[in-house]
């Protein structure tokens, strides 16, 4: 038995990409036995996405496609087929969840509507992904990410003032709409618990984008102003942003007045200046504020001005590459790599789980072993022979034909 709140949970994973694998992976952290419904010769998408691809030169292992299914099973049905489809059926009916994310009304076409599904398994809780959601004029759109980005207005924020609307450097829609869809399900669950039924969860990539707005939603939907790109510098606070040093760059965030007092001697500034005595002087003197602060920083090592904003009090920071956050203690001491045994590549390390679970004397109430992505079909034949198992032995009403 998997350690975990959710380690009696089935889940089958029948989405493709990013989002509904997010969603699926996220689950399995939690426990819960996922299962990969993947279609014959190609797979999920992501599995041709790169470079970088690792291992044999004849079996190439997408590195994009390991980022999102990391405990799981694969198996391969064909789902056009009558043998693929009775297969899918008799998982639905040992399974609590369900995650999907084709266009609107593909599922259904496969045989597979809300009421066959409810037919099959009524406390089945379906979570449905989708680019622009399950309805409306535009429900019926192919999502992905950075359209999504796009369409929502995230890229209109995001760049340097007189620069282009720019993509945020990881496929933020995608990764918001698995978590938002994860939490959905487990709160589907909790109400399973309840009720004995189950139901629909539906997000999509517009939505989760929107739910990021945040700050930026308001400016237009309370104060009627729209957002504009503002670089590396927060619209609304000063100073918070990244500021030049003599080999490099900080980042400071200067989130209230206290830490304004504590921040303004280590840029050489007086505090009671009256061109910025408050933050809303400060955003309407940025300009002015940013040429003071890097002024003083100019002939200063990076290393020394977060020694200083350190000593002072000041949340601060460098700006790290992504191999130097991965090589970094504090991100090894949370968790957030694992080494994992690949049937493929072998050993390989793969970005950790974002949730810890403990108790209060610190046991851990979540995996501390984790499983490969698995390559294709890699389960297929084990997963087979269990559902022939637990048919012969826990029969349903209404049992679909075994496999032939």
């Amino acid at each position: 038995m998997t350690v975990g709140p959710l380690n009696d949970i089935l889940v089958l994973d029948l989405s493709r990409a990013l989002a509904g694998p997010i969603a699926a992976m996220m689950l399995g952290d939690l426990g819960a036995r996922v299962i990969k419904v993947e279609a014959p010769g190609t797979g999920d998408d992501s599995r041709t996405w790169g470079p970088p691809f690792v291992g044999p030169a004849d079996d190439p292992q997408s590195s994009y496609f390991m980022s999102a299914n990391r405990n799981k099973e694969s198996i391969v049905l064909d789902l056009k087929s009558e043998h693929g489809k009775d297969a899918l059926r008799r998982l639905i009916r040992r399974a609590d969840v369900l995650i999907e994310n084709l266009r609107p009304g593909a599922f259904d076409r496969l045989g597979f509507a809300a009421d066959v599904l409810e037919e099959l398994n009524p406390r089945l809780i379906t979570l449905s992904i989708t680019g622009f959601g399950h309805d409306g004029p535009e429900g019926s759109r192919a999502g992905y990410d950075q359209i999504a980005q796009g369409e929502a207005g995230l890229m209109s924020v995001t760049g340097d003032p007189d620069g282009e609307p720019t993509r945020i450097g990881v496929p933020i829609a995608d990764v918001l709409a698995g978590v938002h869809g994860a939490t959905g399900v487990s709160a589907a669950l909790a109400s399973r618990e309840k009720t004995g039924k189950g139901m629909v969860v539906r997000t999509s990539l517009l939505a989760a984008a929107i739910s990021a707005h945040t700050f930026q939603g308001t400016k237009w939907t309370v104060g009627e102003q729209v957002a504009q790109r503002s670089g590396n510098h927060h619209p609304q606070i000063a100073p918070y942003g990244s500021f030049r040093c003599a080999d490099g760059y900080v980042q400071i965030a200067v989130g209230s007045e206290a830490i304004w007092a504590k921040f303004a001697p280590v840029a050489g500034l007086s505090a009671q200046d009256p061109r910025f005595a408050v933050n809303r002087d400060r955003v309407a003197a940025r300009e002015a504020l940013i040429a003071a602060i890097e002024a003083d920083f100019a002939g200063r090592p990076r290393v020394d001005v977060l020694a200083a904003l350190e000593a002072a009090g000041v949340p601060a920071g460098s700006i790290r590459t992504i191999d130097e956050v991965y090589e970094w203690e504090q991100t090894r001491s949370q968790g957030l790599l694992l080494e994992v045994e690949h049937p493929v590549v072998g050993p390989v390390q793969l970005p950790g789980p974002s949730l810890r679970m403990e108790t209060a004397d610190g046991a851990s109430l979540v995996r501390t072993a984790h499983a490969a992505p698995p390559v294709l079909g890699q389960h297929t034949e084990q997963i087979l022979d269990w559902l022939d198992s637990v048919d012969a032995t826990d029969p349903l009403d209404a049992m679909v034909p075994a496999r032939a």
